[in-house]
């Protein structure tokens, strides 16, 4: 059974880094794609960022220029760093994957495994 779990949730200072763990069990995902998602409240889930196969990083445009993403195939794992957060960036973050190589677009609909969420509040 493939499990994705997510931590490093919390409450964060404006304009300070947010760091997001998953670290999947029951398939190596070490040549597939895995992303993260997030969920703000009253709105739709959106992409955030995803590594593919090749562990080629795609950051989307809420984010861009202020997020790292990482996948480690060795530790099964992915990591989202996000600097610079502003009240936008509250929300449940998901870490999401596919057994496929490719990620292409961030978006739901594509991804089979899913995370329980983390909640990331900014706030002073």
């Amino acid at each position: 059974q493939v499990q994705l779990v997510e931590s490093g949730g919390g409450s964060v200072q404006p304009l300070g880094t947010l760091k997001l763990s998953c670290v999947a069990s029951g398939y190596a995902f070490g040549r597939s794609c895995m992303a993260w998602f997030r969920q703000a409240p009253g709105k739709e889930r959106e992409g955030v960022a995803s590594v593919n196969g090749g562990g080629y990083p795609f950051v989307g445009e809420p984010v861009k220029g202020r997020a790292i993403v990482t996948k480690d195939g060795a530790k099964n794992s992915l990591t989202l760093e996000l600097r610079s957060v502003n009240a936008e960036d509250t929300g449940v973050y998901y870490c999401a994957a596919r057994t496929e190589y490719a990620c292409g677009e961030i978006e739901e609909h594509l991804f089979d495994y899913w995370g329980q969420g983390t909640q990331v509040t900014v706030s002073s």
